[in-house]
């Protein structure tokens, strides 16, 4: 697949052109997986760039993320003071607790998001051996089916066809369930819930000792139970900041924050800056995919997804001015 062969606009049927609002030769798009996979896959994100010159972009932090390139130039990575690249055409983005810079050249990039559930039934392996890392997928999963993965999505002519590929070829990588699924899934729920930031509060919530909380955390989640739940916090209230309200309104910052240095504090360790020198970096994708994510998935980034299905709604509204319904 190359990258002029997309259009403007999204996966989502129905969904406005205008939403991810992007310059003439850049495309973002997002899509659900299947049901089945709802909970192991935080959703599908596809990037493309026509001009083969560099471009250079920054991403929050998020969890943990496989990434195929096809039709692309060299990609190199940039988190704190660690630099990768240039990468595999079949890479996996271990989860992030800093904001990271990359520079491409062109072509398609199409990210699968992980839940710590998803990490759980797709390896053995401890996902905090993989904080703040970037390898080649195939060191995790295998080279055969790293090698399938690219190659079935290269042979494709149709960005449509992308989705069903996806959802027929990771059904086999979570068939296998793990016995601390409970416990992942309700720790991913309080990791999205405003308010909660202290690990003994989550310890005693989930009945459980705080060590065990631990270790659940950084083997599924990819970082102590402290760091998921802040930067869980600090991503609810950026994301706010830069939505409705305005970085000089910190009405909406979550609960738990005792004043607007006490967030900005929190910026400086996930984002390395403060907000605003953030947003006049080189965000374009970004700020798109933000929008984007959020029409298609109900979620505007993959640190605050709680592995739930989502409606789909077919068309924002009908002729006769009435909404659209969900599509469950």
């Amino acid at each position: 697949m190359k990258a002029v062969q997309f259009a403007n606009g999204i996966l989502r049927p129905g969904m406005p052109s205008s939403a991810a609002d992007m310059p003439a030769g850049l495309h973002v798009r997002y899509a659900a997986p299947d049901r089945a996979l709802a909970e192991f896959v935080t959703g599908y994100a596809i990037y493309a760039a026509e001009d083969r010159a560099p471009m250079v972009n920054w991403y929050l932090p998020s969890p943990a993320m496989i990434s195929i390139v096809l039709d692309a130039g060299p990609i190199t990575v940039s988190l704190g003071n660690h630099r990768f690249g240039p990468l595999d055409p079949v890479s996996l983005y271990g989860p992030t607790s800093r904001a990271f810079r990359t520079v491409t050249h062109g072509g398609i990039a199409i990210g699968i998001g992980l839940s710590a559930l998803g990490w759980a039934r797709m390896t053995q392996r401890h996902a905090g051996d993989f904080h703040n890392r970037i390898v080649p997928l195939s060191s995790v999963v295998g080279a055969e089916f790293a090698e399938r993965l690219r190659e079935g999505l290269d042979v494709l002519d149709d960005e449509t066809s992308i989705k069903p590929l996806l959802d027929d070829m990771l059904v086999p990588l979570f068939a296998k369930p793990s016995p601390r699924e409970p416990l992942i899934r309700a720790f991913t729920a309080l990791t999205v819930t405003d308010g909660v930031i202290e690990m003994k509060d989550v310890a005693e919530r989930l009945d459980v000792p705080t060590h065990e909380l631990r270790r659940v955390a950084t083997r599924y989640f990819g970082m102590p139970p402290k760091m998921l739940l802040r930067r869980a916090r600090f991503l609810r209230s950026f994301i706010r900041l830069i939505g409705d309200h305005g970085l000089n309104d910190y009405s909406a910052i979550d609960s738990s924050y005792f004043d607007a240095s006490h967030f900005l504090r929190d910026a400086g360790t996930f984002l390395g800056t403060t907000p605003r020198r953030f947003l006049a970096a080189e965000t374009i994708f970004l700020r798109a995919s933000l929008r984007a994510r959020l029409m298609a998935l109900g979620a505007p980034t993959a640190s605050l997804h709680d592995g739930a299905p989502r409606a789909r709604f077919s068309q924002p509204h009908h002729d006769d001015g009435t909404r659209g319904q969900p599509e469950l």
